[in-house]
């Protein structure tokens, strides 16, 4: 017996391994009350996921499933939960309802499962993912939204999409990017890959900078990683306190204080009237001239 591996083994802890995988649906909208399995659903009774992890479908790909789908009918079921007697919410497979729907169909083959709110989140996640239908924002802001409304942790986000910790905080951690940044992911400008190089980048001037050199000269993400490193390996400028001339009245302090120990005395005054008064000395006797004089 073949193992599970990875994303399906974290769709069937969420679906309880229960479902259905007939290959022929024949039972009609009345007749599945209270039950499990695959069954033909009306179209006109189902309504999209309210908590869809996609937020954009690819046009042209829709219209080429839609063809398919009149061409060939529906492949695999999508999964439906239950809301009413006959009435049905997705819980995944939206764009092969849509292309169905362009296609012209009024039934469906449709798994139905009885799933509370998060666990219809997961399984919409689980199954986009698993799919390869979300983009890494996508997928990072459904992992966000599990953690905020859900109070999933990373470890427990991990497990249910059969993902290891640290490729969840590396997903969690592109949010931190500004929103430029994460739109080039959403539209593949750039990969998830140069995305997180740019995360370790302190000012954002300085990722758009790079971020459009990978746009125009297609740069790797190793080059990438090369660019951030040699940026952040250049010395940093000094933080400098604007200064300003010294007030006539410290100058003539500055020379009577110097006449009267005979020792050069600078007085240093910044805007905010912070400074200091320097006397410099060549020798420990100069020092002991000083002080005496001080006393």
């Amino acid at each position: 017996m073949e193992k599970k591996r990875g994303l399906a083994k974290g769709l069937d802890a969420i679906l309880g391994g229960s479902y259905s995988t007939e290959d022929t649906v024949n039972i009609k909208v009345g007749d599945q009350a209270g039950r499990s399995g695959v069954f033909e659903i009306d179209m006109n009774n189902i309504q999209a996921n309210p908590q869809q992890p996609r937020d954009k479908f690819d046009e042209e790909k829709l219209v080429e499933l839609t063809e398919s789908i009149k061409a060939m009918g529906i492949i695999q079921p999508i999964t439906l939960r239950r809301t009413d007697r006959h009435q049905y919410q997705i819980i995944s497979g939206e764009r092969r309802y849509r292309a169905a729907k362009a296609a012209g169909l009024h039934f469906i083959p449709a798994f139905i499962r009885e799933a509370d709110d998060n666990q219809m989140f997961e399984m919409a996640l689980v199954e986009n993912i698993q799919r390869e239908d979300l983009n890494p924002i996508e997928i990072a802001l459904s992992y966000q939204k599990l953690m905020d409304e859900y109070s999933y942790t990373v470890d427990q986000i991990a497990l249910r999409v059969g993902k290891n910790r640290t490729t969840v905080h590396n997903f969690l951690r592109l949010l931190k990017l500004p929103d430029s940044i994460q739109f080039a992911v959403k539209q593949n400008e750039i990969s998830a890959g140069h995305a997180r190089a740019l995360i370790n980048i302190e000012k954002d001037s300085d990722r758009e900078q790079i971020l459009s050199e990978i746009k125009e000269k297609e740069l790797s993400v190793r080059e990438v990683e090369e660019l951030v490193r040699k940026l952040n390996s250049r010395p940093k400028n000094k933080r400098v306190t604007p200064t300003e001339a010294l007030p006539e009245v410290f100058k003539q302090a500055q020379t009577e204080i110097t006449k009267s120990i005979g020792q050069k005395v600078i007085i240093k005054r910044n805007i905010k009237g912070k400074g200091s008064i320097t006397i410099p000395f060549s020798d420990d006797q100069t020092l002991n001239t000083i002080l005496n004089k001080l006393k």
